[in-house]
């Protein structure tokens, strides 16, 4: 099927969940005595959500197009963010301190967050179009949340390991509170995103099965 209006809105919301969990994950926010989590935590699980619906309404091959798209935009985003912090700042802008601080994405950083999402996010998409075609396209709810408990759960490990292990940030608590956090909220958006997959199943006129479907990432 070629992109239609609705895909586009789709994708862009994906991408832009994805930048701005980027973005926001520097910040390590206390939500008790001894549970800390990444401030991305409140955004990231809403690009499972769309990756969700993307798979089911649209199926892999979409979802594998928009996936790169967004790995593509979130390099161009780090590329010019550290050329931005490069550029001498003029005499009077005292806050290239913070700039570097937020923005200034550390090698370490950025190979945490790209291998998180890449597996993360394909192996989120492949265990709901398998399991789509299994159930026979029943039971939505037990693909989105066995599937964000898989996508979540491998992103949560290589992201938290790569990222903050050996720093003061770190504690093994921070993948049980990273992991449970993101699929609640996947748990408490399944109405949604019934009304979303059923709008759009309708609207659009499509309800994808990938039953024979190349599930290579990298088949273009």
């Amino acid at each position: 099927m070629k992109a239609t209006n609705r895909l586009l809105v789709i994708a862009v919301i994906f991408v832009t969940c994805l930048i701005t969990a980027n973005i926001i994950a520097v910040k390590v926010i206390g939500l008790g005595p001894s549970i800390v989590v990444p401030a991305a935590i409140i955004v990231f699980p809403l690009s499972y959500i769309f990756g969700d619906i993307l798979t089911e309404v649209y199926g892999y091959r979409w979802a594998r197009r928009i996936i790169w798209l967004g790995f593509g935009c979130n390099l161009i985003f780090v590329f010019f963010a550290w050329l931005g912090g490069l550029m001498p700042p003029a005499s009077f802008w005292g806050d290239q301190a913070a700039y570097r601080a937020i923005l200034g994405y550390t090698s370490r950083l950025l190979l945490a967050s790209v291998a998180g999402y890449l597996v993360g996010e394909f192996a989120n998409s492949l265990v709901l179009a398998r399991m789509k075609v299994l159930t026979r396209g029943r039971w939505l709810w037990t693909r989105t949340i066995t599937s964000t408990i898989v996508g979540e759960g491998l992103d949560s490990v290589i992201f938290l390991t790569i990222a903050y292990i050996a720093t003061p940030s770190f504690t093994p608590m921070l993948y049980i509170y990273h992991w449970t956090g993101k699929v609640l909220i996947e748990v408490l958006a399944t109405p949604l995103t019934y009304l979303a997959v059923g709008y759009l199943k309708r609207k659009e006129g499509v309800d994808t099965y990938d039953d024979r479907t190349n599930f290579n990432p990298f088949s273009f």
